[in-house]
């Protein structure tokens, strides 16, 4: 060994020498060529729901409205929002009758019009993606973990009564749609279905085909042509045929699934989804990495050639005309904690990127009046910064049920709004959202019809107009209201006990330390003990929709541009847990329902803002809701990804977005190189230490020898 310890070294050093020639040793994504048309992303929770009857949630939707196409989209790029044909072949037709069923002019007044019919024209030649549910003869592996797994495959046409299909899965009485109760509010077939479907009473296992029921107001013109007839108007149904609760599911999916062994594998439409849109799921592992693949079946779709007048200059209408999509997988891997996702992104291996607040000064600075703009470091590196106002409210809710926080009574809502007061949403968005926000008044934000800015705006209840702005009542304020509810000092006014207060969160949500301990203090501020039950995302949708919760925090994206999708979130037959619909906080209120169903069909005009300015004034009184604050989104990107444009209100966006695939793999060999010099110093180190008694046991040898021979 000693003899051959220079060739050794030479060895050693040969190994270090070529993996510092460009070759990449930290690549989350062994065997994955980095030039490749692939999306790298992430996802925190989990997806609870898949099937389109049931999904809901926005981290859901990442996946959903990429593999299916509802008649309608969103022009990509055009601001304010236009609606476009997606699966249908034109806008729908729409037509309107009174109640002797004459046809109604377009600018009818709402109280005439009895039906509102909607004709929709779908393209022919639409194929859902390869699946086995389409096979003739589809036998299942030994063992399957993935769709791909079984080897025969097949597909068919769309067709028209797909989409009927659908529509009658909101009435399945085993699925629980979350807009079965407002929908069937202006299609009460609906409700009839449901309730013949509960008469059946078939096993919990048994296939439920719905092709031989009837649905009052949905009718199958041709193959390619539908007819969906509403009670009365409801302009924003125009919205609805935009998200995939109104894409085509073939009857053939739900036939395969329900073949014995399946379900206990996890082979559903909630874990495996059949669609027609421009993606298909490949792979499904919700704790580790979940893959989006193009569908090879996806019709013809071209990217626009129309924009924003800036949308030209951003590059965005370079590929004008040209088939899309044009990503071939999009892999999303699952990261629980921010700092693993952030350091990932400045890496190259996620090729985009919110901000933490972590990571705020980073990659932000503020250039004065508010304004922000990427550090030079980030800008170096090509990262890009994308700002927008998101159609969003983030809010604490009150469980309307809790005979605590809860109720119509004087003393829960003198309750509730101390607790609004004590909690400073100002200094929350200062510290822990790095000013990107806008504390919220009531539910409608900036952007939408109804929305009132400045002393007009404000909530009264809570806040005080002073010097030309809204200031925050005091905390003396919240804790006269907390003594008048029967609270003084935070104590019963009879019992004496201490008043505790329970909010439930996830661990991903209201649930880190700092973020917990200033909310106590919050409470602290009017002597109330605050107790945090964290859990995981679906134990918290679980108790939520069963109204176990007492404070909660939660969000609203718009699902469309208008104001009756947030104020429908406060309506009294959307409970929770009356209806399994959205209204979290159960709350009820007969006016502001009457309201409600006023609001809803009316177009935009000044008799509407007048009754949602109503309707928000008995919200700010009732507070069923601690307001919370309206986003502020900024995000990062790479400078390899193409054509993406924010706007939460789109959803299917990734068949817009483009990769080059050589400038992000130059810049991950570059960004990546391994730093050798330590193991190179290290190795020299060790022959320093080694090479003394490397060379004493030499001398030795050698001397040894040396005394053999003169024998």
């Amino acid at each position: 060994m000693p003899g051959r310890l220079p060739l050794f070294v030479a060895i050693l050093l040969a190994v270090w020498l070529a993996g510092g020639c460009g070759r990449v040793w930290n690549d989350p994504y062994p065997g994955e060529k980095a030039s490749a048309p692939v999306l790298y992303s992430a996802f925190v929770n989990r997806p609870k729901h898949l099937d389109p009857v049931q999904s809901y949630s926005e981290n859901e939707a990442t996946f959903t409205y990429q593999i299916y196409e509802p008649p309608l989209q969103y022009h990509y790029l055009k601001r304010p929002y236009v609606l476009e044909p997606g699966a249908a072949a034109s806008m729908p037709e729409v037509r309107r009758f009174d109640a002797a069923g004459r046809e109604l002019p377009e600018d009818a007044a709402p109280d005439t019009i009895a039906t509102t019919e909607y004709t929709i024209h779908i393209r022919p030649g639409m194929r859902y993606q390869p699946h086995p549910a389409f096979a003739e003869q589809p036998r299942m592996p030994a063992d399957p973990r993935r769709i791909g797994d079984f080897l025969q495959m097949g597909s068919r046409e769309v067709v028209a009564d797909d989409f009927v299909y659908q529509i009658k899965r909101l009435a399945h009485p085993r699925l629980h749609s979350p807009i079965l109760e407002l929908i069937a509010g202006y299609l009460p077939g609906l409700r009839t279905l449901h309730q013949q479907l509960l008469d059946a009473r078939l096993p919990p296992e048994a296939w439920l085909d719905l092709r031989p029921y009837a649905l009052e107001g949905v009718e199958l013109i041709d193959r390619y042509t539908y007819r969906i007839r509403l009670q009365g108007t409801y302009p924003q149904f125009l919205y609805w045929l935009a998200m995939p609760f109104f894409a085509p599911v073939p009857f053939e999916a739900e036939r395969f699934y329900s073949a014995p062994g399946l379900a206990e594998r996890n082979f559903s439409l909630d874990w495996w989804p059949v669609g027609s849109g421009p993606y298909m799921l490949v792979e499904n592992d919700p704790n580790s990495r979940m893959v989006l693949a193009r569908n090879p079946n996806y019709r013809e779709d071209r990217y626009p050639c129309e924009g924003d007048p800036e949308d030209r200059e951003a590059g965005l209408l370079a590929d004008c005309g040209k088939p899309m999509p044009f990503i071939e997988q999009v892999v999303f891997a699952r990261e629980k904690e921010s700092i693993p996702y952030w350091n990932k992104f400045l890496q190259g291996y996620y090729d985009a990127s919110g901000i933490s607040s972590d990571n705020f000064d980073q990659a932000v600075q503020s250039v004065g009046d508010g304004d922000v703009r990427i550090t030079p470091d980030m800008a170096a590196k090509g990262i890009r910064l994308v700002t927008s106002v998101a159609p969003t409210v983030m809010y604490m809710g009150f469980n309307m049920l809790d005979p605590v926080v809860g109720g119509d009574g004087e003393a829960a809502r003198k309750l509730r709004q101390a607790i609004s007061i004590a909690i400073d949403q100002e200094e929350f968005i200062s510290i822990f959202q790095n000013g990107r926000g806008v504390p919220a008044m009531h539910p409608l934000p900036p952007g939408l019809f109804g929305f009132r800015s400045g002393e007009a705006g404000i909530n009264p209840y809570v806040y005080d107009w002073k010097d030309g702005r809204a200031v925050r009542k005091p905390a003396s304020e919240a804790r006269r209201l907390l003594a008048e509810a029967g609270y003084p000092d935070g104590r019963d006014a009879h019992t004496g006990a201490p008043l505790v207060i329970y909010l439930d969160t996830t661990g991903t949500g209201m649930g880190g330390k700092a973020e917990i301990d200033w909310l106590t203090k919050q409470f602290k501020k009017i002597d109330v003990q605050l107790v945090v039950r964290a859990t995981d995302y679906n134990r918290f949708q679980d108790k939520i929709r069963k109204g176990n919760a007492q404070l909660f925090y939660w969000g609203w994206n718009a699902d469309y541009p208008d104001p009756e999708n947030f104020l429908f979130l406060l309506h009294g037959a959307q409970g929770k847990v009356a209806s399994q619909g959205e209204n979290a906080a159960n709350y009820r209120n007969a006016e502001f329902d009457a309201l409600f169903e006023r609001m809803k069909a009316m177009p935009d005009s000044p008799e509407r803002q007048q009754i949602i300015d109503r309707m928000i004034a008995i919200l700010q009184h009732d507070a069923p809701w601690n307001w919370g604050f309206y986003e502020v989104v900024y995000s990062l990107q790479h400078d390899w990804i193409q054509n993406r444009k924010p706007g939460k209100i789109v959803r299917n966006t990734l068949k817009y977005q483009n990769i080059d695939g050589a400038r992000r793999a130059a810049r991950r060999a570059e960004w990546n190189q391994p730093v050798l010099w330590p193991l190179g110093l290290g190795l020299v180190l060790l022959l320093a230490l080694v090479w003394p008694a490397v060379a004493h046991y030499r001398r030795r040898e050698r001397a040894t020898g040396l005394a053999v021979e003169a024998r």
